[in-house]
Protein backbone atom coordinates (compact mmCIF):
# COMPACT_ATOMS: atom_id res chain seq x y z
CA UNK A 1 0.00 0.00 0.00
CA UNK A 2 2.89 2.33 0.68
CA UNK A 3 4.64 1.77 -2.46
CA UNK A 4 1.13 2.57 -3.84
CA UNK A 5 0.59 5.38 -2.52
CA UNK A 6 3.93 7.07 -3.33
CA UNK A 7 3.38 5.85 -6.53
CA UNK A 8 0.12 8.01 -6.92
CA UNK A 9 1.94 10.95 -5.27
CA UNK A 10 4.38 10.80 -7.79
CA UNK A 11 1.94 10.47 -10.19
CA UNK A 12 0.21 14.05 -9.11
CA UNK A 13 3.57 16.01 -9.00
CA UNK A 14 5.00 14.66 -12.11
CA UNK A 15 1.64 15.31 -14.14
CA UNK A 16 1.08 19.04 -13.22
CA UNK A 17 4.51 19.78 -13.57
CA UNK A 18 4.33 18.77 -16.85
CA UNK A 19 1.09 21.17 -17.03
CA UNK A 20 3.09 23.58 -15.94
CA UNK A 21 5.54 23.61 -18.21
CA UNK A 22 3.30 22.95 -21.26
CA UNK A 23 1.24 26.45 -20.11
CA UNK A 24 4.16 28.28 -20.34
CA UNK A 25 5.43 27.16 -23.64
CA UNK A 26 1.83 27.79 -24.82
CA UNK A 27 2.05 31.24 -23.15
CA UNK A 28 6.00 31.81 -24.10
CA UNK A 29 5.18 30.93 -28.04
CA UNK A 30 1.78 33.11 -28.20
CA UNK A 31 3.75 36.07 -26.28
CA UNK A 32 6.29 35.66 -29.40
CA UNK A 33 3.01 36.10 -32.26
CA UNK A 34 0.76 37.66 -30.54
CA UNK A 35 2.74 40.36 -28.17
CA UNK A 36 2.62 41.40 -24.41
CA UNK A 37 -1.37 41.39 -24.60
CA UNK A 38 -1.41 37.63 -24.13
CA UNK A 39 -1.25 38.78 -20.63
CA UNK A 40 -4.87 39.90 -20.91
CA UNK A 41 -5.92 37.22 -22.67
CA UNK A 42 -4.75 35.01 -20.08
CA UNK A 43 -6.19 37.02 -17.33
CA UNK A 44 -9.52 37.05 -19.62
CA UNK A 45 -9.07 32.84 -20.13
CA UNK A 46 -8.50 32.37 -16.35
CA UNK A 47 -12.21 32.16 -15.11
CA UNK A 48 -13.20 29.67 -17.65
CA UNK A 49 -10.13 27.28 -17.06
CA UNK A 50 -10.80 27.58 -13.48
CA UNK A 51 -14.75 26.72 -14.60
CA UNK A 52 -12.98 24.15 -16.44
CA UNK A 53 -10.56 23.18 -13.93
CA UNK A 54 -13.26 22.68 -10.69
CA UNK A 55 -16.13 20.80 -12.92
CA UNK A 56 -13.70 18.86 -14.39
CA UNK A 57 -15.48 19.42 -17.67
CA UNK A 58 -13.92 22.27 -20.40
CA UNK A 59 -18.32 21.71 -22.15
CA UNK A 60 -19.03 23.44 -19.01
CA UNK A 61 -16.17 26.33 -20.09
CA UNK A 62 -17.05 26.81 -23.56
CA UNK A 63 -19.73 29.62 -23.50
CA UNK A 64 -17.52 31.56 -21.50
CA UNK A 65 -14.53 30.82 -23.75
CA UNK A 66 -16.32 31.97 -26.47
CA UNK A 67 -17.76 35.24 -25.02
CA UNK A 68 -14.09 36.07 -23.63
CA UNK A 69 -12.33 35.50 -27.36
CA UNK A 70 -14.97 37.72 -28.72
CA UNK A 71 -14.18 40.25 -26.31
CA UNK A 72 -10.59 39.92 -26.50
CA UNK A 73 -10.76 40.60 -30.66
CA UNK A 74 -11.59 37.58 -32.09
CA UNK A 75 -14.39 37.53 -35.05
CA UNK A 76 -17.24 35.72 -33.92
CA UNK A 77 -17.52 33.76 -37.47
CA UNK A 78 -14.17 32.40 -36.84
CA UNK A 79 -14.84 31.57 -33.11
CA UNK A 80 -18.17 29.87 -33.53
CA UNK A 81 -16.59 27.95 -36.28
CA UNK A 82 -13.17 27.03 -34.99
CA UNK A 83 -13.51 26.74 -31.12
CA UNK A 84 -15.75 23.86 -31.32
CA UNK A 85 -13.56 22.25 -33.43
CA UNK A 86 -10.59 22.32 -31.29
CA UNK A 87 -12.63 20.84 -28.62
CA UNK A 88 -12.54 17.83 -30.41
CA UNK A 89 -8.91 17.76 -32.02
CA UNK A 90 -6.48 20.34 -29.88
CA UNK A 91 -6.78 18.19 -26.60
CA UNK A 92 -3.70 18.53 -25.48
CA UNK A 93 -4.52 18.42 -21.68
CA UNK A 94 -6.36 14.85 -22.70
CA UNK A 95 -3.52 13.45 -25.05
CA UNK A 96 -1.16 14.48 -21.07
CA UNK A 97 -3.16 12.89 -19.19
CA UNK A 98 -3.78 9.60 -20.96
CA UNK A 99 -0.12 9.23 -21.93
CA UNK A 100 1.07 9.37 -18.20
CA UNK A 101 -2.44 7.48 -16.51
CA UNK A 102 -1.46 4.98 -19.18
CA UNK A 103 2.51 4.58 -18.20
CA UNK A 104 1.48 4.67 -14.62
CA UNK A 105 -0.77 1.81 -15.02
CA UNK A 106 1.92 -0.07 -17.02
CA UNK A 107 4.68 0.48 -13.99
CA UNK A 108 1.92 -0.32 -11.31
CA UNK A 109 1.35 -3.82 -12.84
CA UNK A 110 5.15 -4.13 -13.22
CA UNK A 111 4.68 -4.39 -17.38
CA UNK A 112 7.93 -3.61 -19.06
CA UNK A 113 7.22 -0.96 -22.54
CA UNK A 114 10.51 -0.95 -24.77
CA UNK A 115 10.82 2.71 -26.24
CA UNK A 116 9.16 1.61 -29.36
CA UNK A 117 6.41 0.78 -27.45
CA UNK A 118 6.61 3.95 -25.39
CA UNK A 119 6.34 5.56 -28.88
CA UNK A 120 3.50 3.69 -30.53
CA UNK A 121 1.50 4.47 -27.66
CA UNK A 122 1.98 8.53 -27.72
CA UNK A 123 0.73 7.78 -31.48
CA UNK A 124 -1.96 5.67 -30.86
CA UNK A 125 -3.05 8.17 -28.31
CA UNK A 126 -2.83 10.88 -30.50
CA UNK A 127 -5.28 9.58 -32.17
CA UNK A 128 -7.86 7.76 -30.03
CA UNK A 129 -8.16 10.91 -28.14
CA UNK A 130 -9.11 13.04 -30.71
CA UNK A 131 -13.14 13.39 -30.82
CA UNK A 132 -13.06 12.91 -26.63
CA UNK A 133 -15.90 14.50 -25.01
CA UNK A 134 -15.06 17.16 -22.59
CA UNK A 135 -17.07 15.70 -19.53
CA UNK A 136 -15.21 14.02 -16.40
CA UNK A 137 -14.01 10.40 -16.51
CA UNK A 138 -13.98 10.81 -20.31
CA UNK A 139 -10.28 9.74 -20.65
CA UNK A 140 -11.47 6.44 -18.99
CA UNK A 141 -12.54 4.74 -21.95
CA UNK A 142 -9.45 5.95 -24.29
CA UNK A 143 -6.67 4.74 -21.59
CA UNK A 144 -8.67 1.41 -21.24
CA UNK A 145 -8.71 1.04 -24.94
CA UNK A 146 -4.48 1.21 -25.25
CA UNK A 147 -4.19 -1.07 -22.36
CA UNK A 148 -5.59 -3.43 -24.30
CA UNK A 149 -3.33 -2.71 -27.29
CA UNK A 150 -0.31 -3.29 -24.93
CA UNK A 151 -1.73 -6.44 -23.09
CA UNK A 152 -1.45 -4.50 -19.91
CA UNK A 153 -4.26 -5.39 -17.15
CA UNK A 154 -6.97 -3.34 -17.40
CA UNK A 155 -8.07 -3.97 -13.88
CA UNK A 156 -5.14 -1.14 -13.15
CA UNK A 157 -8.44 1.39 -14.28
CA UNK A 158 -8.76 0.90 -10.56
CA UNK A 159 -6.10 2.38 -9.57
CA UNK A 160 -6.59 5.32 -11.12
CA UNK A 161 -10.59 5.44 -9.79
CA UNK A 162 -9.35 7.64 -6.81
CA UNK A 163 -6.79 9.88 -8.09
CA UNK A 164 -8.87 10.41 -11.43
CA UNK A 165 -10.97 13.08 -10.48
CA UNK A 166 -8.05 15.43 -9.22
CA UNK A 167 -5.98 14.87 -12.17
CA UNK A 168 -8.79 15.36 -14.58
CA UNK A 169 -9.29 18.65 -13.13
CA UNK A 170 -5.91 19.67 -14.62
CA UNK A 171 -6.40 18.08 -18.20
CA UNK A 172 -9.85 20.07 -18.27
CA UNK A 173 -7.90 23.22 -17.83
CA UNK A 174 -5.37 22.48 -20.49
CA UNK A 175 -7.20 21.93 -22.90
CA UNK A 176 -9.64 25.01 -22.43
CA UNK A 177 -6.47 27.60 -22.42
CA UNK A 178 -4.87 25.45 -25.31
CA UNK A 179 -7.93 26.13 -27.18
CA UNK A 180 -8.02 29.92 -26.23
CA UNK A 181 -4.33 30.41 -27.70
CA UNK A 182 -4.79 28.60 -30.78
CA UNK A 183 -7.99 30.54 -31.80
CA UNK A 184 -5.88 33.67 -30.78
CA UNK A 185 -3.30 32.91 -32.86
CA UNK A 186 -5.42 32.25 -35.99
CA UNK A 187 -7.18 35.26 -35.83
CA UNK A 188 -4.17 36.97 -35.92
CA UNK A 189 -3.02 35.08 -38.90
CA UNK A 190 -6.11 35.88 -40.80
CA UNK A 191 -5.92 39.59 -40.02
CA UNK A 192 -2.14 39.99 -40.57
CA UNK A 193 -2.78 37.90 -44.10
CA UNK A 194 -6.04 40.17 -44.61
CA UNK A 195 -3.71 43.38 -44.03
CA UNK A 196 -1.37 42.57 -46.27
CA UNK A 197 -3.45 41.98 -49.08
CA UNK A 198 -5.12 45.00 -48.60
CA UNK A 199 -1.76 46.55 -48.64
CA UNK A 200 -0.86 45.19 -51.88
CA UNK A 201 -3.55 46.18 -53.32
CA UNK A 202 -3.55 49.43 -52.08
CA UNK A 203 0.12 49.62 -53.43
CA UNK A 204 -0.67 48.69 -56.86
CA UNK A 205 -3.01 51.45 -57.21
CA UNK A 206 -0.71 54.11 -55.52
CA UNK A 207 1.67 53.10 -58.22
CA UNK A 208 -0.53 53.72 -61.50
CA UNK A 209 -0.54 56.56 -59.45
CA UNK A 210 3.17 57.58 -59.01
CA UNK A 211 2.21 57.81 -55.06
CA UNK A 212 4.18 56.36 -52.09
CA UNK A 213 2.53 52.84 -50.75
CA UNK A 214 1.62 53.10 -47.27
CA UNK A 215 2.69 50.93 -44.74
CA UNK A 216 0.76 47.65 -43.94
CA UNK A 217 -1.55 47.36 -41.03
CA UNK A 218 -0.89 44.45 -38.34
CA UNK A 219 -3.06 43.35 -35.85
CA UNK A 220 -2.90 44.95 -32.79
CA UNK A 221 -4.23 44.37 -29.49
CA UNK A 222 -7.72 45.90 -28.94
CA UNK A 223 -8.01 48.42 -25.91
CA UNK A 224 -10.59 47.36 -24.12
CA UNK A 225 -9.38 43.71 -23.90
Amino acid sequence: MAGRDGQRRDLYGEFYLTLSMLWAILIGLSALIVGPCISRLTRMIFEPALLAFTTSSSEAAFPGTLNKLEKFGVSPKIASFVLPIDYSFNLVGSMAYCSFATVFIAQACNVHLSMGEQITMLLILMLTSKGMAGVPRASMVVIAATLNQFNIPEAGLILLMGVDPFLDMGRSATNVMSNAMARRLSAVGKANTSAQAVGASRRSTRRSRNALPPKTQKWRCPDNA
